[in-house]
């Protein structure tokens, strides 16, 4: 009896040293989680990028062959080739001329459209016109025409031997002999704007206002920018409005 009440009270105590859920020695059983709350779901991790796919966080590769341009630069743009050929340089500057609205870039232009008129491409006719322009300094009139004629003979498409004739024999009076040489300009050039210019000066002069306006208008046609110009077809046109009232 008393080895059965031994036996009982060995195991109560056991009982009491080993709560319900404690591993039990010996066994390898984990005891039960604590009844305090559920455990934390495990967090998902972010997917990895494969060593084949980049990352998009990752700047792509350049393409072989293609050209790289710093970040925060722009890339250089490429500037239009020379022009070449004398005519269509030209060409180029007078429909500048014609676009130009201030005033001092537009008379820039301008000498280089007239330098570019002036030159012959010919030693002798450069000749000439220099004993020409040193026989008109002098007062030589005469012996200014002979180079002059003969420049118009040498080389007929060369504007600026007739325009410099025109020129001198306006400053001798004959204005029907200017008119003609100034003709002979327009036909091989029409936006030759100083011929314009003495066209329209002479019309002027002889009292033929709506074909000296006419002539004022080309020449603004070619050349807006130019002032005195302006301000001749502005008398001009007030000229004839009036007269028509």
């Amino acid at each position: 009896m008393r080895r059965f009440r031994l036996t009982i009270a060995i195991l109560s105590s056991a009982l009491l040293c080993c709560p319900v859920g404690a591993q039990q020695p010996g066994t390898g059983v984990p005891s039960s989680p604590p009844l305090t709350g559920q455990a934390p779901a495990p967090q998902a991790r972010p997917p990895q990028p494969t060593p084949s796919q980049p990352s998009p966080l990752q700047p792509l590769p350049p393409k072989p062959g293609a050209v790289t341009v710093p970040a925060g630069t722009q890339a250089a743009v490429p500037a239009e080739p020379p022009i070449t050929d004398p005519k269509l340089a030209q060409d180029k500057l007078l429909k500048d001329l014609g676009r130009e609205r201030d005033a001092a870039k537009a008379k820039e232009i301008a000498n280089k459209i007239i330098a570019n008129w002036n030159a012959s491409d010919s030693p002798t006719v450069d000749l000439l016109m220099q004993w020409a322009n040193k026989s008109i300094a002098e007062k030589k009139n005469a012996a200014a025409l002979d180079f002059l004629d003969e420049v118009t003979v040498l080389k007929p498409d060369y504007i600026e031997g007739w325009n410099r004739r025109a020129t001198l024999h306006y400053t001798m009076g004959d204005r029907r002999k200017s008119m003609t040489d100034i003709n002979q300009v327009l036909q091989r050039e029409p936006r030759h704007f100083p011929a314009l210019a003495g066209m329209a000066t002479i019309l002027m002069e002889n009292g033929q206002d709506e074909l000296a306006l006419k002539a004022w208008e080309r020449f603004l046609a070619i050349y807006p920018a130019e002032r005195d110009a302006q301000e001749n077809v502005t008398k001009l046109s007030e000229k004839l409005a009036g007269s028509r009232t």
